[in-house]
Parts: C-alpha cells; structure tokens; sequence
C-alpha cells in the first residue's frame, strides 16, 4: 500500500475507531447496563454517571498501561537478569557491573555538567530575547526566527552544527563557519569536537539553540502577564531599566521561570540524539541515553543497558513530580 494511502487509512481507522467506541460504549451503558426507565431510573442514572468517565479514560489508561507502565516493568526485570545465562535473576550484578565501567561515571559527570549549563544558559537566553524583542517593532519576526530551531529535529540540528564545526586540513578552504572565522583571527583549523573539555560546550550549544526558543515564547507570555500598574510605579519611584527588570518583573514571573527550568532539564538528562549524531560519546562526551543505548543495542548487554535505564528514570522521576506538583499548585 502506497505510505500516504495508509497514512489515510491508519488515521480513518484510528478516528473511526474512536467514535464507535465512545458511542457503543455509551449505548451499552445507557441502554443495557443501567437503562433511564423503571422503577429503579435515579439510580440507575447516578450509577452510569459514575462509571461514564471511566470509559472515557479507558482508552488512555489501557495505552499508558500498555506503552508506560508495561515497559518500565519490563526494563526493571531485565536490570534485574542475565541474559548470557538464559535470562537467569542477578540481582543487582548489572548494577554493579555498570558502576565499575569507567564510560559510566564519565557519562554520569557528563550529564552533571549539561543539567547546570544547559537549562541555565537556554533559560537565561530565552528571557534576555523574551524581554528585548518586546521592545522592538520588528519583535514578532525576531520570535518566529529564535523559536524556528524547535520545528527542527535533534539530529537535523545536529548535522547542521556538524558542519559549523567541520574542519578541513590547514591551507584548505574552511566550510565549517567556526575555523573560518578561527583561521581568519589567525589560528589553525582545529577539529572542535575531539578537543577534550569543550567539546562538551560545543554539543551542549546545540540543545541550547534549540531550548531557546522554547524559553523565550513561555518567558514572553508570563512578562506580558505582569500588571502594568507595578511597572508604572517602579518608573514613578525612579527605578532604571535595569531594577524594574530584575527587581519587578523577575520575582513576579519566577514561578514560570522554574517551570521552564525545569522542563529543560528533563529534556537534558534525556539527551540522546545530539550525542550520538556528532561524537556517538567519542572522546569524553558520552552521556547516560547514549551509554544505554551502546550496551543494550550494540554490545548487547540487556541487562547493563536496562540498568542505565532506570538510573535515567530514577533521576527524571522525582524532577518530573516536582514539576507536575508546581504546575498544579499555579492552576489553583
């Protein structure tokens, strides 16, 4: 079948599906289970009105259950066996083989290092372009060009800031827009992405190129949120720019800003597709997604790989409550 032929079918089904669901659902409920008529019809009116719902969130439940909870069972499982011994229980062997691995603890202080740089620097950034581009005629086109890297894949970015860092030999005409302007200062060509220490920086410029603009349109919306009586009598009281930014409008909007901080860093300790794009966690850059994934799918190593696995969810999980937790307690 031709891709965009099921492409129609996969989304007719999946609608169609949908529909005849809720609708058979609610016919069985209203008509066979607690049918509205006889003696007992507020009753059974109250007993369909509660389990409705439920059938509502049937669908939900059954995929979360099916796609979430099935699988991280799953992983824990395999942390917890060796494969090579025909799926016998270890206990916790792979742990403790993981923690001996000198790449783990290099992906694990790798990791350390992009949570503090990269959602400071990507909310920082999207704050410092939330409040300029408010003050220029020109600010909507200035968004839609810092925002525009998110309609970008992480590996398409990637490959376009491969290139930025490409390197030619020394007499050669530079592509790589950073040894162009290197050579021109008068260095020599360097490969960027084998320099022990910054290549970190460089690979980490990436996500914060991307995570920018995602700042900047949340961070936008909480500054155009903030009372203009409280500017306007900053400005009376005689505070500059300056103190009416950081003194005013900051601390008003700091719960969003911990809101976009946040969120960042789960997308950080996720990070996976930069990684093995431009280095595959050659020369010092591995991190724990990419460690995962060389031990589970390259050395084949379940039980290692399932084991990084629920390091990653342990350090996500308590982040992404603490961030549920936070937006619900705004929302009251």
């Amino acid at each position: 079948m031709h891709p965009a032929l099921a492409g129609l079918v996969t989304i007719a089904l999946g609608v169609g599906g949908c529909i005849a669901y809720f609708y058979l659902s609610n016919l069985v409920l209203d008509k066979v289970l607690y049918p509205a008529r006889g003696p007992n019809i507020g009753r059974n009116i109250n007993r369909a009105n509660m389990i409705r719902p439920w059938l509502f969130l049937f669908p939900a439940l059954f995929v979360l259950m099916l796609y979430l909870a099935y699988p991280v069972l799953a992983t824990l499982w395999l942390s917890l066996t060796d494969r090579s011994q025909g799926g016998a229980f270890v206990g916790f062997a792979n742990y403790r083989q993981m923690m001996d691995e000198p790449k783990f603890w290099e992906a694990i202080r790798n990791n350390m290092l992009w949570l503090i740089v990269v959602p400071a620097a990507s909310t920082a950034f999207g704050l410092l372009a939330a409040q300029l581009t408010d003050r220029i005629s020109w600010g909507s086109l200035a968004k839609s060009l810092i925002f525009m890297p998110m309609a970008i894949s992480f590996v398409g970015a990637s490959v376009i800031w491969k290139l930025v860092y490409d390197a030619r030999p020394e007499g050669a005409e530079q592509i790589g827009i950073l040894n162009a302007v290197w050579v021109a200062l008068g260095g020599a060509p360097q490969t960027w992405l084998t320099l022990d220490l910054v290549n970190s920086f460089f690979l980490m410029a990436v996500l914060i190129w991307i995570q920018t603009g995602f700042a900047m349109v949340i961070l936008s919306a909480a500054l155009r949120g903030i009372p203009e009586e409280t500017v306007e009598a900053a400005i009376v009281d005689g505070a500059n720019p300056f103190q009416i930014f950081f003194k005013i409008k900051v601390p008003q909007i700091m719960p969003t800003i911990v809101v976009v901080w946040t969120t960042i860093t789960l997308v950080v300790l996720k990070v996976f597709d930069i990684v093995l794009a431009m280095t595959n966690g050659q020369w010092g850059t591995q991190v724990l997604a990419n460690y995962m994934y060389d031990r589970m799918f390259r050395a084949f190593d379940w039980g290692v790989g399932s084991a990084a696995a629920i390091v990653i969810m342990l350090l996500v999980t308590p982040i992404l409550v603490w961030n549920v937790y936070n937006v619900r307690k705004e929302m009251r």
